[in-house]
């Protein structure tokens, strides 16, 4: 079961094309000045499964992807990861929002292999923090300039960071 703060099902501000967002329930990193403080609290929100996700995301057609945002997703990496996968199934591509840096979910996964799960089904990483300071409204899918957008997949293979431009 994934707990979600909700979902938005046309988005073209997470990621490139048109994705369906979910949301995650959840959030230790509490940014000061959060666009989602609201998905903060491990309480609320609401649950759902796998099957209704992408019940939901066969309804339309001109999808290129899943964006799982947050809250944390990486709060609920064996979720998550199963949603990736089911997304992957279906020739669809995985953007994962994260608070965390790319290199501290790498030390994470030696002791959360759930982590290691779902970052083998993220294709694209947006790390890193939310900080105010370095906001900016000019940047492609991130909110401050501290953000990297990574390619997982090179990124797992070279153990460090691939950072690409989309």
């Amino acid at each position: 079961m994934l707990k979600l703060a909700g979902i938005v099902r046309e988005s073209i501000v997470d990621g490139p094309g048109i994705r369906f967002v979910v949301f995650s329930q959840g959030c230790p990193h509490r940014c000061s000045g959060c666009h989602n403080a609201h998905t903060w609290p491990f309480e609320g929100g609401f649950t759902a499964t796998t099957e209704q996700i992408i019940g939901e995301m066969h309804k339309n057609p001109l999808l290129t992807g899943i964006t799982l945002s947050g809250g944390e997703p990486f709060c609920q990496s064996a979720a998550m990861a199963e949603l990736a996968k089911a997304v992957h199934s279906k020739g669809l591509n995985v953007i994962t929002y994260t608070g965390f840096t790319f290199e501290k979910l790498l030390e994470k996964k030696r002791s959360e292999p759930d982590v290691q799960v779902l970052l083998g089904q993220t294709d694209i990483l947006i790390d890193g923090p939310f900080i105010k300071e370095n906001q900016s409204y000019e940047l492609n899918f991130t909110g401050s300039a501290n953000q990297r957008v990574i390619d997982v997949q090179a990124s797992l293979k070279k153990n460090a960071a691939v950072l690409i431009a989309i």
